[in-house]
């Protein structure tokens, strides 16, 4: 399950269908990513885009660094209680501003990415080394993949 949020400072730039269509895209990733891992309930994750001011106050707050970011995430299957419900992977949250000057083709395409990168954060991938990135990178790939597709969605 998927909820997707929009801050205020940002939905005006967004067309309705855009945001339509993202959020049936990524609730077919979360989907695919449920259904390879394996728990008894279905995952659920939110994603929030919003834009560079409160992505800023976020990293600062959470991660002490003073400045935007493209994407954060915010894993609840981690530290204390971390396995209390399984089910709930945490919340991703995108500056469409840093989105926006870093895309280098269309901004709904860089979102999907950065929330599959997301995604694969909350679901304990990192990219501290170039094995860790590797296994991210090919996840990401397939999620990106099944959330594109059409039909029944797959494991992935």
């Amino acid at each position: 399950m998927l909820g997707l949020s929009v801050s205020d400072k940002v939905v005006s730039r967004l067309d309705e269908e855009w945001v339509d269509r993202l959020e049936a895209q990524l609730s077919r990733m979360v989907t695919a990513a449920w259904m390879s891992e394996g728990t008894n309930g279905e995952l659920e994750a939110g994603v929030r885009l919003c834009d560079d001011e409160e992505m800023q106050l976020l990293n600062r707050d959470y991660r002490h660094k003073d400045v935007a970011t493209d994407v954060l995430a915010f894993a609840q299957r981690e530290g204390e209680g971390g396995g209390l419900c399984p089910e709930n992977l945490g919340d991703v949250v995108i500056s469409l501003d840093t989105a926006e000057r870093q895309a280098t083709g269309e901004l709904y395409d860089e979102v999907i990415h950065l929330s599959a990168h997301g995604l694969c954060h909350l679901l304990g991938y990192d990219h501290q080394d170039d094995e860790e990135e590797a296994a991210m990178n090919a996840r990401m790939k397939l999620l990106t993949a099944e959330s594109e597709a059409d039909g029944p969605v797959r494991a992935a």
